[in-house]
């Protein structure tokens, strides 16, 4: 039988952390008013009998606030590159220029922003989620700990104080990038 270790305390914060920076990432794929290379992280584009993401096959560059540029390295891939950002639902019209393909960034309208800050929300309530689930496993894991008589029982209540301190922090922390994120969103 496997023996109950004593939780530790760092390796549920460093969870927790890891899900506001994967919120980070995917506020990242979400497009305002402003050209941003990340914007096009999410796409993935058919080559080579794979799947792969569109900064594989071509640099994606940002040459002017409402433009981006992909400088696609196999010529044989600028249609497939073409398809994956017309397919994307970030509604983008690219301009094909031999090997290179223009991304104008029209700009966005009230009801799409409205749309996008509301994307943004969904966004973050699935890391709050990822983050209480974090939650949950340490406390089970100092439950577990005190039915195996690793830990005694004030301990027990010390560390779920102090989950839950850190559990709060990470929730507040979410709540703040989702702010910033939402008034960039809605910034004309």
């Amino acid at each position: 039988m496997a023996t109950t270790e004593k939780p530790v305390l760092s390796r549920y914060k460093e969870r927790m952390e890891k899900a506001v920076a994967a919120l980070s990432d995917e506020f990242g794929s979400l497009r305002t008013g402003r050209a941003s290379a990340s914007l096009l992280d999410q796409i993935r584009v058919d080559a080579y009998g794979s799947s792969v993401p569109i900064n594989q096959v071509g640099a994606v560059s940002v040459p002017e606030p409402r433009m981006l540029t992909i400088g696609v390295w196999d010529k044989a891939l600028v249609v497939s590159v073409e398809k994956a950002i017309r397919a994307s639902d970030l509604g983008l019209n690219p301009v094909v220029d031999g090997t290179t393909l223009r991304l104008p960034i029209p700009p966005l309208t009230e009801e799409r922003r409205k749309d996008l800050a509301k994307l943004a929300g969904k966004y973050a309530e699935q890391q709050k989620v990822a983050i209480r689930n974090v939650r949950r496993d340490a406390n089970d894991d100092c439950r577990k700990a005190q039915k195996d008589s690793v830990m005694s029982e004030d301990e027990g209540k010390r560390f779920e104080g102090e989950v839950q301190k850190i559990t709060d922090e990470a929730i507040k922390r979410v709540d703040e990038v989702l702010k910033s994120k939402e008034q960039e969103i809605m910034h004309v």
